[in-house]
């Protein structure tokens, strides 16, 4: 199949061809149909399956007729990562129409975001914070918004935006295209999209889980070795990007410092940066500058770099969900990818065993040639939650690189 089926205006087009797009991915193909008869959707795909373009091409298809210079598109968005990344997916797929965007978030100042409402905008992409407080000072007029994008719904939930969006959606006309996209689908969201959505045509592409181009492997290792043993890592893995996450942005700091003073060259992406320094950060390790970079969650969605090989939780996420999202991050657009996860306490060990049923198998079990561990034992470590799910033994995972100590394990 190829993007001409969808019979998309040559302009559009062009900027399909300029992407470098090729074949439609799953949740491309199954939704931009659906999308281009104006149904409403429910949509449910993993992180890193072109979700973004999936309704980003429908909505510019849509916008390319009718009146221009009036908000009649809104996405939102729960970060301003997300946010700017979207807003730069519309305009390089929108580059050769007049349609504009503009994207509305905190953090930075108000004046650029209210020059572009004044020019005109067919298309607004917002974090609802500052939406909110664009709608009260009668900045933004939302009442000729035709489509209406909620993206990552859960993620959304998790931040407690939603008595902000409900605020939202309660003030756009009641006639209007609303589509949901997330990877996962909680109670909550389920609930809002019953109250919003007509009829939807619900689409779900293959299960929630990491992509299947990603290869896991846990390391056991006490807490006070995890520096020395990451450091290790790092020596044996060849890539250019890695991609380390922590659970604070105090341990993303300290651990910043510490692989700097180690000879990496490494940044750090935590909630305490200001939009300057993060869309600096974020250029550097797009462009080798960092081959490093220690992120909290907050990177955890909306950080779409190509050439990512790994991804390594320093400190273990504290759900299922965060665990996707993270090992999102590689593994992206049928490339291969490689999770580790040091593993230090036994109280990881039931969302180890809930990540594995996620995936349904064990995840490799990893003790590292060469590294003085003391009295600690990795192989016996986390073994139970193997043992459980096959008889007795433990399943080894499959692994697309080679392990460390160049051996393939």
């Amino acid at each position: 199949m190829s993007f001409e089926q969808f019979e998309l205006d040559p302009r559009i087009m062009a900027g399909v061809v300029d992407a470098g797009f090729q074949e439609p991915t799953p949740i491309q193909r199954d939704a931009i149909p659906v999308l281009l008869r104006g149904r409403d959707v429910l949509g449910t795909a993993q992180t890193g399956t072109g979700k973004t373009a999936a309704f980003v091409l429908p909505i510019l298809q849509r916008l390319s007729k009718g009146p221009a210079r009036r908000v009649r598109a809104l996405i939102l968005e729960p970060t301003r990562e997300l946010a700017e990344q979207v807003h730069g997916a519309i305009r390089e797929l929108g580059a050769h129409t007049k349609i504009r965007s503009v994207s509305i978030y905190g953090g930075v100042s108000k004046g650029p975001q209210l020059q572009g409402l004044r020019r005109g905008a067919e298309i607004v992409v917002a974090c609802p914070g500052r939406l909110l407080d664009h709608m009260g000072a009668g900045a933004v007029d939302l009442s000729n918004v035709e489509v209406v994008v909620l993206d990552e719904a859960d993620r959304m939930c998790d931040m407690g935006f939603l008595p902000d969006i409900r605020r939202i959606l309660e003030r756009l006309p009641g006639h209007r295209q609303t589509l949901f996209f997330s990877a996962t689908m909680p109670a909550e969201i389920r609930t809002l999209a019953n109250r919003m959505l007509e009829d939807p045509v619900k689409i779900q592409v293959d299960r929630i889980a990491p992509a299947e181009t990603v290869a896991h492997a846990l390391y056991p290792v006490p807490e006070a070795l995890k520096s020395r043993l990451l450091a290790t890592l790092l020596e044996e893995i060849r890539s250019e990007r890695v991609l380390v996450f922590t659970r604070t942005k105090h341990r993303a700091q300290r651990l910043g410092t510490l692989l700097r003073r180690q000879g990496h060259k490494a940044a750090v992406l935590e909630g305490n940066m200001s939009q300057r320094e993060r869309q600096a950060t974020m250029k550097g390790f797009r462009e080798g500058r960092h081959r490093l970079l220690v992120a909290t969650d907050i990177a955890a969605r909306g950080l779409d770099v190509d050439g990512i090989s790994h991804v390594i939780n320093y400190d273990m996420p504290d759900t299922v969900d965060a665990y996707t999202h993270r090992i999102g991050r590689t593994g992206r657009a049928e490339r291969s990818g490689e999770a580790f996860t040091l593993a230090a306490s036994w109280t990881d060990g039931t969302l180890i065993r809930e990540i594995e049923g996620v995936l349904g198998a064990a995840m490799e079990r990893r003790r590292l040639a060469g590294f003085d561990y003391g009295d600690f034992a990795p192989e016996q470590q986390y073994a139970h939650a193997a043992r459980s799910r096959n008889g007795g033994a433990v399943r080894r995972g499959r692994s697309y690189g080679r392990s460390v100590g160049g051996k393939r394990r």
